[in-house]
């Protein structure tokens, strides 16, 4: 009787083990994180921008900082809340 419960427990233990490197290893997949291409994102970004070139300097900014871009050509702020959040000294949106 014993032993089985040794073996039970044992056996437990080796799932819970198995289940947390098995997680474990999962996080390594995306580490280091993969890193846009901003200058197609932010391109894509500012496509119908009134002054194509003062968007791209500032979305290539904000992208760089952020590893992300909002999709669409406008607003979408909420896809990238490090990119809404960045302002400018004088507390206008950054990111465009």
């Amino acid at each position: 009787m014993a032993i089985l419960k040794a073996f039970v427990a044992s056996l437990l233990v080796s799932l819970v083990l198995f289940q947390a490197f098995q997680l474990d290893a999962a996080s390594f997949d995306t580490y280091p994180p993969t890193k846009i291409d901003c200058g197609k994102a932010c391109a894509t970004r500012c496509m119908l921008s009134k002054r194509p070139h003062l968007c791209n300097r500032a979305c290539g900014t904000c992208c760089g900082r952020c590893n992300c871009v909002p999709p669409g050509t406008s607003g979408n702020y909420e896809a990238c809340a490090c990119y809404a959040e960045m302002t400018t000294r004088g507390n206008k949106k950054k990111c465009p």
